[in-house]
């Protein structure tokens, strides 16, 4: 008697990745954000000239989420620069793609986006296709989320808070960062 074969994947647990089982499962990442009351921009500003320091570091303050399958890293400060925020992620996605074997880099890769108004930090880690996330505000475990679908939605997001800002504020679809930057990162198929 043959005895019966093993079929289906079998899962190897790569450090940093999901628990044996997850493979199938795609977590769902979520990008917001929502602007703050307490820090208006200036009523002059010219968007159409403004530079790239002051749209990064000095307008659009708000606080922002990032949440993974229903767990939320979220800032609730109101001072955070929401286009420099989406702009840093989507910097440190192809910061954490530059290994050149890509998905199959078994090398940690890491990168931090600092808050400029506080010691806090949100950390990625990547290892393999996975990216975990953590933040340095709550004792919470890091998120985890394949890096094509982190890359995925930092681009959307991106564009979404680019055309939300440029869609309120007169000029700024004509400033010629915000063209370099949607043409640096276009939404992704």
């Amino acid at each position: 008697m043959v005895p019966p074969r093993a079929t289906g994947r079998q899962a190897i647990r790569a450090p940093g990745g999901p628990a044996p089982g997850a493979w199938d499962h795609r977590p769902v990442i979520e990008l917001g954000y929502s602007l703050s009351n307490r820090f208006p921009d200036p009523p002059q500003t010219d968007y159409r000239s403004t530079g790239t320091r002051s749209l990064r570091h000095d307008l659009f303050c708000g606080d922002v989420y990032l949440e993974v399958d229903g767990r939320d890293l979220s800032t609730a400060w109101g001072w955070v620069p929401v286009l420099d925020f989406a702009w840093a992620v989507c910097d440190i996605v192809e910061e954490l793609d530059r290994d050149p074997a890509g998905s199959r880099a078994a090398t940690l890769r890491t990168a931090e986006l600092d808050f400029t108004e506080s010691a806090d930090r949100l950390r990625f880690s990547r290892r393999f296709n996975w990216v975990e996330i953590s933040a340095d505000w709550t004792d919470e475990p890091p998120l985890t989320v394949r890096h094509s679908e982190l890359r995925r939605e930092a681009r959307d997001f991106l564009q979404d808070v680019l055309a939300d800002l440029a869609d309120m504020h007169e000029g700024l679809a004509d400033n010629p960062t915000v063209w370099e930057l949607q043409a640096r990162f276009p939404r992704e198929p």
